[in-house]
């Protein structure tokens, strides 16, 4: 890999799939919209631009469904005066004015004359667009708007820098009076379309462009429709103009009721309350309607499908939030668990899912995304959340369900995460083209010994047998809830041995914290990570160790000022600009976070909860991306940009709400319908906070905390008869 021109991939991609760095989506600051299966990726003016390392589109179920857009203005690109996604993340909108030109009619135009308001979402597979030109100007001009488009079919991992032997075929377009279609017949035998519609019709429209002339008297404007679909069903009567307001309404309200479920934040910080708007927000464009529910997917651009890690850590981190999501995420991973062996797909009975794709490659095979297992961690996370799920709302009934699946889950642990028999889950990928590395940090040098030298597998890292004693201790607790004793018994008996295998073997009493992992020698790699810290999340780590723990990763070399890095100065591969190798991931930071409320360190987990807002205050929209260069934090300035990091992610943005919960000591009893808040802090940054409709079992309250000095005042705002809130100092 060519470390000019590559970056390490992403969580679930490929080492021979990487993102090209030379499509650096944070130099070009371009604007995301998402709804769905579909997406686009877009310029600051609204554009998409077209050319090799350029990845902006529109994109549905991987697939690059429009590849070029570009809007003139009297036969030249318009200035840009402003442009924004709105912070409900329905609309981008977009302010454009001429330049200083020769007219259509000949007379010459000074710039500034006419205005052009681009407003655009998406809605149902289709990409709604409204133009809107008005003449300021004290004379009558003659507008001429020219709109060119492209539909290359690009599978995703193609429009990435991913090169293919064999492509299949354009069809011939069919251009109509008003619309225009563009086809695709795939190697997969199946046909994609593009339909362009357009209200009023054009002067001229061709499979190339469309063009509008129009003469505008003083004052007057005039307004121009257009939509894309992709894969259009049915014929529909309503002219563009018609379907942009009423799919506007409906987008609209359909992100406003699946939000309605979250509980609300408001603060006495006002930036703060932009940034966790945001979040919200975030999350919930995100998130898919499935069968199943609920799915958040990744983030976007590059991972907006279904994974199944980011998606159980998404949910823990919105645990508290809103419910539903942990539960279609339960349900959707239920169903799509492994049922036999498939070495390609890196699948084992029982194995949660990593990954899902349905461009033409994964279809044919080309990359092995189609449904991909290759994750060490999902199927332990799967019964970590289910335990999670069912101590946050009581819900036996969702136990019940998915009990044949925890129960595969925990036989795929024994059975095939312990590769070797020595109590420890390990991984080892069967698909020579798989991921080398299937933990979150799956970088092809992310798993090294001290001196720099890269682990070989197969290997046992350290958060995921936290994360096997957290499953086989839910897998107890929900067991013995279903009537299961005997068999919750033996997963507790597991869990204790577990516990001391791992302080056994892990603990690096010189660096004061666990190793990294083992390799497949049973040689520990002696390095200090963030890893480590996600052991917090759990008991595994014996109470005399985690006060070092806890010190080493809030120490400097660790702690950049932003959050902690996830290697830390002065380790051989330590590089602030790596992937993984010392850069600072807002989850990976909320995570930690938890675990230090955990077992009760308020101040560090409130550290984190000031570097991370911090950074979100710097960030475009306040908007946390999924991850920031790990340089120290110097004065006035931001935190560095990582050059290819998703925004909106999905795990990032339930960073600040899950922090919010770790400074809180916020948890909930579905048994006794109470909150509870135990040593609740605010930061310095926050005088007061209103926590609205939390709900427990159907009942809701909301609370209002205030910060005296170092307490914090709760006071009970509004409440249904018989929940409760409790608070323990």
């Amino acid at each position: 890999m060519d470390s000019q021109t590559e970056t390490q991939t992403h969580a679930g991609e490929l080492d021979g799939f990487p993102v090209a760095a030379k499509s650096l989506l944070s130099e070009r600051r371009l604007h995301t919209l998402k709804q769905g299966d579909m997406f686009g990726v877009f310029d600051q003016t609204g554009d998409i631009l077209y050319g090799d390392g350029i990845a902006d589109g529109l994109y549905f179920h991987d697939t690059r469904y429009l590849s070029g857009l570009s809007m003139s203005l009297q036969g030249t690109r318009p200035i840009l005066l402003s442009s924004t996604v709105r912070e409900n993340n329905v609309m981008l909108s977009v302010d454009l004015t001429n330049t200083d030109i020769d007219g259509p009619d000949g007379r010459h135009m000074n710039h500034d004359l006419l205005h052009v308001r681009r407003s655009r979402f998406l809605w149902n597979r289709v990409c709604y667009e409204r133009v809107e030109i008005r003449n300021f100007d004290v004379e009558p001009r003659t507008a001429l708007l020219d709109i060119r488009f492209l539909a290359d079919f690009a599978d995703l991992f193609e429009a990435r820098g991913s090169t293919r032997p064999r492509r299949g075929t354009m069809a011939a377009p069919e251009v109509g009076e008003a619309e225009v279609k563009l086809s695709y017949d795939g190697l997969d035998d199946r046909r994609r379309t593009t339909m362009l519609r357009f209200w009023p019709p054009p002067a001229e429209l061709t499979a190339q462009h469309a063009t509008f002339r129009f003469d505008l008297p003083p004052g007057q404007r005039v307004l121009i429709h257009y939509e894309i679909e992709c894969d259009p069903t049915e014929r529909h009567e309503a002219q563009p103009n018609r379907r942009f307001l009423s799919g506007a309404v409906e987008a609209r309200r359909a992100l406003r009721l699946s939000s309605s479920r979250a509980a609300a934040i408001a603060t006495s910080n006002e930036i703060f309350n932009e940034a966790i708007r945001r979040c919200i927000c975030d999350i919930y464009m995100l998130l898919t309607d499935k069968k199943t529910g609920p799915y958040p997917y990744a983030g976007v651009p590059w991972f907006s499908t279904a994974f199944g890690r980011d998606a159980l850590i998404t949910a823990m981190l919105t645990l508290w939030l809103d419910p539903e999501i942990a539960r279609g995420v339960l349900a959707y991973l239920a169903r799509h668990q492994a049922h036999t062996e498939d070495p390609i797909a890196d699948a084992e009975p029982g194995k949660i899912l990593h990954e899902v794709r349905h461009g033409e490659m994964a279809e044919l095979g080309e990359v092995p995304f189609r449904h991909y297992y290759g994750s060490i961690d999902s199927t332990p996370l799967f019964v970590m959340l289910a335990g999670q799920y069912l101590e946050r709302t009581g819900d036996v009934a969702l136990m019940t369900t998915i009990w044949p699946n925890i129960e595969r889950a925990v036989e795929w642990i024994d059975r095939y995460g312990d590769r070797d028999g020595d109590g420890f889950v390990e991984y080892g990928r069967r698909n020579k083209d798989g991921l080398i590395n299937q933990g979150w940090k799956d970088s092809y040098d992310s798993i090294f010994h001290a001196d720099g030298t890269l682990a070989e597998g197969p290997i046992a890292l350290c958060e995921v047998q936290a994360y096997v004693y957290a499953a086989r201790r839910a897998a107890a607790t929900i067991g013995r809830r279903l009537g299961r004793t005997a068999y919750a018994d033996r997963q507790d008996q597991l869990a204790d041995a577990l516990r001391v295998a791992f302080n056994d073997r892990f603990w690096i009493e010189e660096l004061g914290t666990y190793a990294l992992a083992l390799d497949g020698h049973k040689k520990p790699c002696r390095v200090r990570s963030s890893n480590a810290g996600h052991i917090l999340l759990t008991d595994i780590a014996t109470p005399d160790r985690v006060p070092r723990l806890v010190a080493g990763l809030m120490h400097r070399s660790s702690f950049s000022g932003w959050g902690i890095r996830t290697i830390p100065e002065g380790e051989a591969r330590y590089n602030p600009m790596a992937y993984h190798n010392g850069s600072v991931w807002p989850h990976d930071n909320a995570l930690i976070g938890l675990g230090f409320a955990r077992h009760g360190y308020r101040d560090e987990a409130e550290r984190l909860f000031r570097g991370m807002f911090d950074a979100a205050f710097h960030t475009d929209l306040r908007r946390l991306p999924e991850l920031f260069c790990g340089f120290t934090r110097n004065r006035a300035e931001g935190p560095v940009r990582y050059p290819v990091a998703c925004s909106p992610q999905a795990w990032a943005a339930a960073t600040l709400p899950a922090l919010v919960q770790s400074v809180l000591g916020l948890s909930f009893d579905p048994t006794a319908v109470a909150v509870h808040f135990q040593r609740p802090r605010l930061p310095d940054f926050l005088e007061q906070m209103t926590l609205y409709n939390l709900e427990v079992g159907g009942d809701k309250v909301t609370v209002r905390l205030v910060r005296v000095e170092d307490e914090v005042a709760i006071n009970v705002v509004q409440r249904t008869q018989s929940i409760q809130v409790q608070i323990t100092n």
